[in-house]
């Protein structure tokens, strides 16, 4: 039964040194959302008003949680776009980081000798 822990304990600390090794690979990590809109602007003789293709825009928004509150952010096409591979990434993130705290416990669990 040692044989068969000491190769468990192995197996568990590659998975959660791949685990780190994930995180440490990832670049921007951010919370929120990206929104894109297009607006009316209420000019009476602007196009926007009657005709949805067009309306002003597209803008991009970004909206997270800081200090409690809401912050809304707007931002370019670009920031968008790296902003929204951070989001992905922070999810990312916290996946990995169940799985590491579910790994730890096991590791744990093995080293103390229960099952």
């Amino acid at each position: 039964m040692a044989e068969k822990s000491k190769k468990n304990a192995t197996k568990l600390t590659r998975r959660i040194e791949s685990i780190r090794r994930q995180i440490a690979a990832m670049g921007l990590v951010a919370q929120g959302t990206v929104s894109k809109r297009t607006k009316v602007c209420g000019r009476l003789n602007c196009r926007c008003a009657e005709d949805p293709k067009a309306r002003h825009g597209p803008y991009y928004e970004w909206t997270r949680r800081e200090k409690g509150r809401y912050v809304h952010s707007v931002i370019s096409a670009e920031q968008a776009e790296e902003l929204v591979a951070a989001i992905d990434n922070h999810r990312r993130v916290l996946t990995l980081l169940a799985r590491w705290s579910t790994e730890t416990a096991r590791t744990l669990k093995i080293r103390s000798g229960h099952k």
